[in-house]
């Protein structure tokens, strides 16, 4: 799973633009971080040292058994149904990041075991069963009688079983949205060039306003769109 790409990508076309101003370099000058270890791994970009240990540190734990981690997968479908064609929580790894998320911050780690033992009790109460095996519609009455909670009380002076679904939903949701597979269902593909050819005139008359005839001629002329602006001392525009 590689949440950072988009990162990676900012950091390199920032890059890219300062060479046009910083082309040339002074004899002795440090070009490169060496606290930062040299890499063709992309998952972990741009990380130091110490984070690089801690995160290392964290994949080498283990928050949950498997069954937990089948238990997780299960609730993480139930609250964000996969789709096509990019799939959904499984295909993006949530599972793997609700469990780094829970090792990362101690905090969530009883409300996260505390609620997987409940959701269990409650499908063996109820149904009979474990609630990962559980159809969906059994799956789905269980969180429907945890997923609102009344807004007048704090969620941290909820039941146990309503903090465990909102945590879950939140671990879900923002899990999926930041890989690689939920960016792709969002459509979201970041900045990219175009050619700007002005407000488009509906918006103009929805408003009732319009561009002067001299100016539109002079920013909005694609035929120059590399030249450099240029102004007189009295700071009219030349070009």
């Amino acid at each position: 799973m590689d949440r950072r790409k988009s990162i990676q990508t900012i950091i390199l076309g920032a890059g890219a633009s300062a060479l046009a101003f910083h082309g040339c370099k002074t004899d002795g000058e440090k070009t490169v971080n060496e606290d930062i270890p040299a890499t063709d791994d992309t998952k972990y970009f741009g990380r130091r040292p110490v984070e690089l240990e801690r995160i290392e540190k964290l994949n080498a734990e283990q928050l949950f058994n498997d069954h937990e981690m089948e238990t997780i997968a299960v609730l993480s479908t139930v609250i964000l149904p996969p789709k096509e064609p990019h799939g959904g929580p499984i295909e993006a790894d949530v599972p793997e990041f609700i469990e780094f998320m829970g090792k990362d911050i101690p905090e969530m780690q009883n409300t996260l075991l505390g609620g997987l033992m409940w959701m269990d009790h409650k499908s063996n109460t109820e149904f009979g069963i474990e609630f990962k095996s559980a159809t969906l519609e059994q799956q789905k009455q269980i969180c429907d009688e945890i997923c609102f909670h009344d807004p007048e009380i704090p969620l941290n002076r909820q039941p146990l079983e309503i903090q465990f679904f909102a945590l879950m939903r939140n671990l879900t949701v923002s899990g999926y949205y930041t890989s690689k597979v939920g960016i792709a269902d969002l459509g979201y593909k970041g900045n990219s060039p175009n050619v700007w050819d002005g407000v488009p005139q509906d918006v103009l008359d929805q408003h009732g306003v319009a561009y002067d005839p001299e100016w539109i001629a002079k920013c909005v002329d694609q035929s120059k769109r590399n030249e450099i602006a240029e102004w007189d001392e009295n700071g009219k525009l030349l070009t």
